[in-house]
């Protein structure tokens, strides 16, 4: 598949620009972070796009491209694959020509490839709302395969990253539920919660949901540590069980519902 047929969505939120202070309606956007991708979570993605890859085996070439990287870097070879170029270089002044480690140092230079260029081009920008008010959710991860996005499994627990996504309040509708496509709501009980905070919720995926799609929608008065009048809500697309091949990682935008912060 090509880079150009996966589409990308980054979220973002809008911030004031420092810079001009005397223009108040100039923002900016900044990264919604989706957390931290390790060498295991690369791991992880490799083997899901293909199951039939071993992970010793997946680990071994990883480490042996790094290997080979660094050699190439640091014996003075400029490196493109792709991705990037990358090049040594050297910083600092040097005297009775002499490279001095106190002085002098060595850096190594990358600049966006051709490939990562034409990835950025498929990439979409989901602004959530203003930085520190809105409620949003970032990410999920299937605790039974460790792989990160909106697929999980029936019977298992389930991690959803964002802000302000805590349950709290005594409106009826506060909670988690599921939707599946023929409308039919389940709804996620309070024993079924492990873990409520502001970022963060852990809670079992029913062991009797059918596999499919469903529409999870995160619910609540929670609001930087007081009570909103009215509740809002975002809603996520999650699987249960398989997603089906599509270009991109399956979770739309969010659809927030309910009144503001008041």
């Amino acid at each position: 598949m090509a880079t150009t047929d996966i589409k990308y969505t980054l979220n973002a939120q809008l911030a004031d620009n420092t810079l001009t202070v005397d223009d108040k309606d100039d923002k900016i956007l900044t990264l919604v972070s989706a957390g931290t991708a390790d060498k295991q979570r690369l791991i992880s993605e490799i083997m899901e796009i293909n199951p039939g890859l071993e992970r010793e085996t997946v680990e071994a070439v990883i480490n042996l491209e790094q290997r080979v990287l660094k050699k190439l870097l640091l014996t003075g070879y400029r490196v493109n694959t792709g991705l990037f170029s990358a090049v040594a270089q050297f910083t600092g002044t040097v005297e009775n020509n002499v490279f001095d480690p106190a002085r002098n140092s060595i850096r190594i230079a990358m600049t966006q490839g051709k490939e990562l260029r034409e990835a950025i081009e498929a990439t979409t920008v989901n602004i959530v709302g203003e930085k520190g008010s809105a409620m949003y959710v970032a990410g999920g991860t299937d605790t039974a395969t460790s792989l990160s996005g909106f697929t999980a499994t029936a019977g298992r627990n389930f991690t959803l990253t964002g802000q302000r996504i805590k349950l709290a309040g005594d409106d009826p509708s506060v909670g988690i539920t599921l939707t599946d496509a023929e409308g039919e709501v389940t709804r996620i009980t309070d024993d079924m919660i492990a873990l409520n905070q502001p970022s963060k919720l852990i809670f079992l995926i029913p062991a009797g949901l059918a596999d499919g799609e469903y529409k999870l929608t995160v619910t609540t008065q929670y609001s930087s540590g007081q009570l909103l009048k009215t509740p809002r809500s975002v809603t996520k697309t999650l699987y249960i069980g398989q997603a089906p091949a599509r270009g991109g990682e399956p979770g739309g935008g969010d659809e927030e519902e309910g009144g503001s912060p008041l």
